[in-house]
């Protein structure tokens, strides 16, 4: 069993390929166990959803296979995101907060991996300490929600805050995009992704993994840094980009592939995502291998 927390989301999306009719289920840890779920994997959902998409919800789960313990909020999560060039980079509004998780059901403690994926402070130290504490899976955090705000205007802005570091080191894996690099590090990781892989090391996660988008990914032990190749794709739509690749690690590293392997693979779960819009991406074993297999091909290790 793989659990991931955080809050889902029915979103907006627009993006130069497309706009969605309407809003789509979305957030962090739902597109991890999508993903996870699609490569065979049992899964399940914590978070809280509002009346306002309860129904739907409830019948995405059901569809999907995915198992979910959830709470009622008095409104469901959601944004509105407008990309507007081909690094992934956009905008993002807040449609709606369902406010913070503070349960965790006794039964999830037995999961192999928990990944924690806040969408919007959902989660905070006490709550990742708590769980910690209740099981002996390995800790997946991905830190975007960790690290958003809420502006005047209602629009996103993202800044380190003090429970980061701690919150990292309880992590197997701690896994920021490029722009979380920054904001934790104050390094652009396009410029140098040696040096903020080495700080946020430090900080006591096993693995630290940082996403590049177009540029790929860069893994990093403590003892080797790995570097790894994106897959060529066109990006129609970069939402749950890095939630599909930690899904992808998860698989890997389950699968016992070495770094370098696990990050292609990764990648290549990724590539699937962000090729579509919306929950039905095509994602299947077979296809995450061919790609990986065609991107080992091109890119071997050295």
């Amino acid at each position: 069993m793989i659990t991931g927390i955080g809050n889902p989301v029915f979103d907006l999306i627009e993006t130069p390929y497309l706009k969605t009719d309407g809003r789509v289920l979305s957030g962090c840890s739902t597109n991890a166990c999508l993903a996870l779920t699609k490569l065979g994997k049992k899964t399940a959902l914590i978070g809280r959803i509002g009346k306002d998409y309860d129904k739907i919800f409830r019948s995405e789960m059901e569809r999907f296979g995915i198992e979910y313990a959830v709470e009622e909020s008095e409104i469901s999560g959601g944004f509105k995101l407008i990309y507007y060039d081909k690094h992934g980079n956009r905008t993002l509004d807040v449609l709606g907060d369902a406010g913070p998780i503070d349960f965790f059901p006794e039964k999830y403690a037995d999961s192999d991996w928990i990944l924690f994926g806040p969408i919007l402070q959902e989660l905070d130290l006490e709550y990742v300490e708590i769980v910690k504490a209740r099981s002996r899976a390995k800790i997946f955090v991905d830190p975007q929600g960790f690290l958003r705000s809420i502006d005047k205007e209602g629009r996103i802005t993202h800044e380190k805050t003090k429970e980061i570091e701690r919150i990292a080191s309880l992590s197997t894996v701690f896994k920021p995009n490029e722009m979380e690099c920054k904001v934790l590090t104050g390094i652009d990781p396009r410029v140098d992704f040696e040096t903020p892989a080495k700080m946020l090391k430090e900080w006591g996660p096993e693995i630290v993994i940082i996403t590049l988008a177009e540029e790929g990914s860069v893994i990093y032990d403590g003892k080797t840094m790995y570097r790894i190749p994106a897959y060529e794709t066109l990006a129609k739509d970069s939402t749950g980009a890095g939630d599909t690749y930690a899904a992808g690690m998860i698989y890997a590293i389950d699968k016992g592939y070495d770094w370098y392997e696990a990050g292609c693979f990764a990648g290549c779960v990724s590539s699937v995502m962000i090729e579509n819009t919306g929950p039905d991406f095509p994602l299947t074993v077979a296809e995450a291998e061919k790609r990986k297999n065609a991107l080992l091909a091109k890119f071997p290790p050295r």
